[in-house]
């Protein structure tokens, strides 16, 4: 079972063409964090739209609370699609994850805030984020699974456009985030300005859903034997590839959540401008959006697991004097240079992810041990992050809270991969 039963040679080429594989399975996951990263990065505005409260920090609380919530359905969604795409297929799946994502972006993009309807908007929040965590549940598992079975030989090149995808909405998410701060005022921002960046990505959905529909299941997947009961077969005998997984993924959700979080963390504890932060983060859109697929060509012909566990070090060592430096000198050039350093260690952590996790699955249980996986990580590790963080500099007091949290997921993921190493499963 080592590196998963494959059912077509390792010099196999997939039948269709290969930027259809990746808009097929990327523009859905784009959609998903998309919403994710733009509802993070307006957070401050949003917590006082639908939560207002006397205390600005227990408003943010609130919203960032709401925010960590749609992360509770993410392991449901996780063994409901997971099972459902190992059943039916990658294709089935991921169509019926980009329509139940619509659904929730739609309610966000319209929904009337508290002064409009009181108690109903925050209730009406609530719905859409646990509507978008059950469906992004299934999202990764499908659409990774989707990448990497179609040639098993370039398996860390083709699934790590999932990382690249992600780059690219925080790079789009960016961009509005940058343009709506700097040229609408407060009031135009907090009336309708907000609106825009979910409206947006809502018209992302049909052309995600037309692809879908119209897209070729994998290779791989219609060459295996499928089961019947990949839920039981995952928890029965892959219990420790699961728990290496979720070990895996620990640090990459953090890295990434704390990304989303910056701009709240900067505008409330350094204050610096929005707009500044929003420019500086661009820079790790860009990085995380080119560099992804050239570390997953790397990790293709280097192994994927030497790479990360270089990127861990780096977070483990160097996360606290960046958080300090950028204390002491909170400028838009600090900003810059910590975004770029984030973004190149990121990437370099992120690439060859996808690929190692996939590999840890056999085919016939690849997505629902994936999506178990990665999403009980995220649910622990990275939904709540934001807030755990916010809670952290409040209680303490420090400002570098941050960095604390970063280095215990770097300490959690390097463990995993040396076990991953140990056995030589990548």
């Amino acid at each position: 079972m080592n590196n998963a039963s494959l059912a077509m040679s390792a010099d196999a080429k997939p039948a269709t063409p290969a930027w259809r594989v990746i808009a097929a399975a990327t523009i859905g996951n784009a959609l998903e964090w998309f919403d994710l990263v733009v509802y993070g990065f307006f957070a401050v505005t949003i917590s006082r739209l639908f939560f207002p409260a006397g205390d600005s920090t227990v408003s943010l609380l609130l919203t960032l609370g709401t925010f960590g919530v749609s992360f509770f359905m993410r392991p449901l969604g996780a063994i409901v699609l997971g099972v459902y795409a190992d059943k039916a297929g990658r294709k089935a799946a991921l169509t019926l994850s980009i329509t139940l994502m619509m659904v929730g972006t739609l309610i966000i993009g319209l929904m009337p805030t508290y002064a409009s309807i009181g108690v109903l908007a925050p209730i009406g929040l609530v719905l859409a984020r646990m509507i978008q965590g059950f469906s992004a549940g299934g999202e990764y598992g499908s659409a990774t699974a989707y990448l990497a079975e179609q040639a098993p030989s370039r398996r860390g090149f083709y699934a790590s456009w999932q990382s690249s995808s992600q780059g690219m909405t925080t790079l789009l998410a960016s961009v509005f985030g940058a343009v709506l701060t700097s040229s609408l005022s407060d009031a135009q921002m907090q009336s309708w300005g907000w609106r825009i960046p979910f409206l947006f990505g809502l018209m992302i959905g049909p052309v995600a859903y037309y692809i879908r529909t119209h897209m070729d299941e994998t290779p791989e997947f219609v060459a295996a034997e499928t089961t019947q009961s990949p839920l039981a077969d995952t928890f029965s005998s892959q219990k420790e590839r699961l728990s290496l997984a979720i070990g895996v993924v620990v640090l990459a959700t953090v890295s990434a959540y704390l990304i989303l979080f910056m701009p709240t963390y900067a505008v409330k504890q350094l204050g610096v401008s929005a707009s500044t932060v929003f420019t500086a983060i661009i820079a790790t859109g860009v990085i995380q959006t080119v560099g992804a697929p050239i570390v997953g060509h790397l990790s293709d012909k280097h192994g994927r697991t030497g790479m990360m566990l270089g990127a861990a070090v780096v977070f483990l060592l160097l996360s606290w004097p960046a958080f300090y430096l950028l204390d002491l000198h909170a400028t838009f050039g600090t900003m810059i240079a910590m975004q770029i350093g984030i973004g190149l260690v990121s990437v370099t952590y992120y690439g060859g992810m996808p690929a190692l996790l996939s590999e840890l699955f056999p085919t016939q249980t690849r997505t629902t041990g994936m999506s178990i996986a990665y999403n009980l990580a995220v649910t622990i590790f990275g939904g709540f992050a934001p807030f755990i963080i916010t809670w952290l500099i409040q209680v303490t007091g420090s400002k570098l809270a941050p960095s604390f949290y970063l280095m215990g997921a770097a300490v959690i993921s390097m463990i995993a991969l040396l076990r991953i190493r140990a056995l030589k499963l990548r």
